[in-house]
């Protein structure tokens, strides 16, 4: 009786997340709470005095000023994001979210805003510039992340050739780890690797080798019930692409501009 109720439960609130619009209690409320990793340089971290930061949580506050909504951001085991989605915790998914086949499955997502490539990082000094060149090494990955996802999906391209994988909770702890040799190869966000390898003393002492995993776009996750916010999501990001919003915001980050079309937006 209690694993049905369990899974009866389950399939109501996976149901509800699916089918009810929450437009009008998000509006009501006057905050949308969107979930994730903090430490997720330069998408969504905090600096050192606590002051959450990134490319994402300025695209976020510019989204919803137009809007009208304040924006609640709110930290969540990365993980769990597709729980905390389906369960209300959470309204949205925005933090480098990278929108995959499987994750239609169970997410709805807004229209791609930026480009990103899964890249492999290692120190210059262990010579590793090709997958192959990880056999009998050991890779760090992040849990929850796309990098994991394709690692295993594709064991073709890495995963044939690596000895051992490890995950952690941030890929802050796996370059921790990186530098210590005790993974000697890191699968990782080029968003992620290129801005925090910018930002170490001995940038040059690490190598970054795009080694053949399909190139990614990033989005914002949402309940596939939630068809009104995902218009008005989309509808903003077109006009922050044509007056200029969000070409300015991705030069601010990374002195490119790396962002999608927007011309079949209405």
């Amino acid at each position: 009786m209690l694993l049905i109720t369990t899974l009866s439960g389950c399939k109501n609130v996976t149901q509800r997340a699916n089918t009810t619009d929450t437009w009008h209690k998000i509006k009501n409320r006057g905050t949308v709470i969107i979930g994730l990793d903090d430490s997720f340089v330069p998408m969504g971290f905090r600096e050192k005095n606590g002051k959450l930061v990134g490319y994402d949580i300025d695209l976020a506050r510019a989204v919803f000023k137009r809007l009208g909504l304040k924006v609640s951001f709110q930290t969540i085991d990365w993980s769990m994001k597709e729980t905390e989605l389906r369960n209300g915790t959470i309204d949205l998914i925005w933090n480098g979210y990278t929108k995959t086949k499987a994750r239609e499955k169970t997410v709805a997502f807004s229209h791609a805003y930026l480009k990103n490539d899964q890249v492999l990082v290692s120190k210059k000094k262990n010579k590793i510039n090709v997958a192959k060149d990880m056999t009998d090494k050991i890779l760090g990955l992040q849990s929850g992340s796309s990098g994991y996802s394709e690692f295993n999906q594709e064991p073709q391209i890495l995963k044939k050739y690596v000895k051992q994988s490890v995950q952690y909770d941030t890929f802050t702890n796996a370059f921790l780890d990186l530098n210590n040799n005790r993974i000697q190869g890191l699968l990782i966000d080029s968003v992620y690797a290129n801005y925090y390898i910018a930002h170490e003393k001995d940038s040059s002492s690490y190598n970054v080798s795009n080694i053949g995993f399909p190139s990614e776009d990033f989005a914002v996750g949402m309940r596939k019930g939630d068809k009104t916010l995902k218009a008005k999501i989309n509808h903003v990001l077109a006009q922050l692409a044509a007056d200029g919003t969000l070409n300015k915001i991705t030069q601010k980050w990374f002195g490119v501009n790396d962002s999608v079309s927007f011309k079949d937006v209405k």
